[in-house]
C-alpha cells in the first residue's frame, strides 16, 4: 500500500535521511513482504536490493517509532524523580501533599495536552495571532491513516501523529512540577490544582510554540538562517518553569521560620535517600528527554546526544562537589545532587550541536553557578526548598547562551543575540504569566495556608492523613 503522509508541517529528522523519506512517500511497501524477509539477514538484503531506499526507510520509520515511545516512557519516569526529589528535601509532614500536587500534574497535564495543549504548541499555519498567539483544539485522530504516518505534510518525521503527540505531552507538565517544589509546605492545594492547570495548558504552549511550534523565535534571522536554538528545552522548558517558580515564590514569601534576626535557619528535608533516589531516576529519564527530541532513530545524532547528556551531568555533580567544599566548608549532598542536574539542564539547550569537551565544561560551570545561584536566591530571603529556580531558571539560561562559544555548527547557524532574545522572550513571559495567576489567586482566593496549618504540616491540615505512621 502507499503510505500517506499526515498533513500538519512542523518536525524535520536531519538532512541525511531526507533521501530515505522522499522514497519512502513515494513508493509502494509490501508490509507483508518486508516482515517475512526481516526473519533473515539474507532475505532483507534482497528486498533491499529490490526495493531500493523504500525498504531501509520502512525500517528506520519502524525503529524510529519504538525509540520514540520508549523516550516518552522515560520522560514519564522522570516526574517519578521530581516527585520524589521534592519529597525528600522537604519536612516528612508535607510529604503527602507534595506527591498529590505531583499526581494532580501529570494527569492534567496530559489531558490538558490533549484537548489543547498540542494543537497550541504546534499550530504550524494556524495561529490566530502571527508568530505570537495561537489558541488551538483536541488533537482529534492523529492516525487518520492507521498509523501509517510518515511526515507531516512533506516534511519529514519518523513517527505517527499519536507517537509525537505523547512524547511532547511528558514534556509539558515538566513546567508545572518545577514550580511545585519551589513552593512547597506552604501553598494552598486548591489555588495551586488551578494555576498549574493554567500554567501547562496555556501559558507553557504559548511560549513553546513560539520556538517548536513555527512562531517568531524559529525565524528571527529571516533569510539569514539564523533562529534561536534550544535543542530540548534548557529555556523553553525548564527555563519557562524556573521563571514561573520565581514568580510565585516572591508572591507567596518564604517559609515560618527560615530567615531570622540571626540570618538563614536552614530546614532540612526527611529524606536525603528519597532525595537522592530522586536525582538519579531524573538522570535516567533525561536520556529519554534529551535522546528523544532528535525525533528519530538517526545514529549519529542520538549516540552524540547521550554523550553530551551524560559528560555535562557528570562535570555538573563533580563541580557542585568541589565548589560546595570550598564554599561550604563540607562535601553537602544536596548540592551534589542539584549539581547533577545543573549540568543536565545546561546541556539540554544544545546536546547535539557540541561536542563531549564542550558538554563536559558547560555542565561543569552550571555546576558551579548553581551553588552559587542557591546561596544568593538564600540571602536575599527567596525560599526554595529544593533549588528549583536555581538548577532550572539560572543554568537553564547558562546552557542556551553558552552553546553559542562551544557548538561545532557553521558560524552564522545560530548568535549570541539570537540567544538572548530567545532567553528574555520566554523568561519574561513565563515570569508575568505566573506573577498574573498568583496575584489574581491572592486577591480572590489567597495562594498561603494559615501559620497553624503550616506549622501542623499540609499532610493534616490539606490532605487529613500523615505520610508516615508509627
Amino acid at each position: 500500500m502507499m503510505i500517506p503522509q499526515y498533513n500538519k508541517a512542523f518536525l524535520w529528522i536531519t538532512a541525511p535521511f531526507a533521501m530515505v523519506t522522499q522514497a519512502f512517500g513515494q513508493e509502494e511497501v509490501d508490509e507483508a513482504a518486508i516482515a517475512a524477509a526481516a526473519e533473515t539477514k539474507a532475505g532483507y538484503d534482497d528486498l533491499v536490493a529490490g526495493q531500493g531506499d523504500t525498504a531501509y526507510a520502512f525500517d528506520f520509520f519502524t525503529t524510529s517509532m519504538l525509540w520514540t515511545v520508549i523516550a516518552a516512557a522515560m520522560v514519564f519516569i522522570m516526574h517519578l524523580g521530581f516527585a520524589s526529589l521534592e519529597a525528600g528535601l522537604t519536612q516528612k509532614k508535607n510529604t503527602v501533599n507534595i506527591l498529590f500536587k505531583n499526581v494532580w500534574i501529570i494527569s492534567v497535564g496530559l489531558l490538558t495536552y490533549a484537548f489543547m495543549g498540542f494543537n497550541t504548541h504546534y499550530p504550524v499555519d494556524s495561529w490566530q495571532i502571527e508568530g505570537f498567539l495561537g489558541i488551538n483544539g483536541w488533537i482529534g485522530d492523529l492516525n487518520a491513516d492507521g498509523g501509517d504516518t510518515f511526515g507531516y505534510g512533506g516534511t519529514a518525521l519518523a513517527m505517527t501523529g499519536y507517537g509525537d503527540f505523547i512524547f511532547q505531552a511528558m514534556f509539558a507538565a515538566t513546567a508545572a512540577t518545577i514550580v511545585s517544589g519551589a513552593v512547597a509546605e506552604r501553598i494552598k492545594l486548591g489555588f495551586f490544582m488551578i494555576y498549574s492547570t493554567i500554567l501547562v495548558a496555556v501559558g507553557y504552549t504559548v511560549a513553546g510554540s513560539w520556538h517548536w511550534g513555527g512562531g517568531f523565535l524559529s525565524s528571527l534571522g529571516g533569510d539569514d538562517g539564523i533562529a534561536f536554538k534550544d535543542f530540548a528545552g534548557s529555556t523553553v522548558v525548564h527555563g519557562f518553569g524556573g521563571a514561573a517558580a520565581l514568580a510565585a515564590v516572591i508572591v507567596l514569601g518564604p517559609r515560618a521560620g527560615k530567615y531570622t534576626s540571626n540570618g538563614v535557619k536552614p530546614i532540612l528535608g526527611h529524606s536525603m535517600p528519597l532525595a537522592a533516589v530522586g536525582v538519579f531516576l531524573l538522570f535516567f529519564g533525561w536520556f529519554g528527554f534529551n535522546g528523544g527530541s532528535v525525533l528519530s532513530a538517526a545514529p549519529g545524532p542520538l549516540g552524540l546526544v547521550f554523550t553530551t547528556t551524560a559528560l555535562a551531568a557528570a562535570a555538573g555533580g563533580v563541580s557542585s562537589i568541589i565548589t560546595s567544599m570550598v564554599v561550604l566548608k563540607k562535601p553537602d549532598l544536596s548540592m551534589a545532587l542539584n549539581g547533577l542536574l545543573a549540568g543536565l539542564v545546561s546541556i539540554t539547550a544544545g546536546a547535539d550541536v557540541v561536542g563531549p569537551w564542550g558538554a563536559v565544561i558547560m555542565g561543569a560551570v552550571g555546576g558551579v553557578i548553581v551553588v552559587f545561584s542557591i546561596l544568593f536566591f538564600d540571602k536575599i530571603k527567596m525560599d526554595d526548598p529544593v533549588g528549583a529556580i536555581s538548577v532550572h531558571g539560572t543554568c537553564g539560561i547558562w546552557g542556551t547562551i553558552s552553546l553559542v562559544f562551544f557548538t561545532t555548527e557553521p558560524a552564522g547557524t545560530f548568535s549570541l543575540v539570537s540567544q538572548l532574545i530567545g532567553v528574555v522572550s520566554v523568561y519574561g513571559f513565563a515570569f508575568i504569566f505566573s506573577l498574573i495567576l498568583f496575584l489574581a489567586g491572592k486577591a480572590i482566593c489567597g495562594v498561603r495556608v494559615s501559620a497553624e496549618e503550616e506549622h501542623e504540616g499540609l499532610d493534616i491540615a490539606e490532605h487529613g492523613a500523615p505520610a508516615y505512621t508509627e
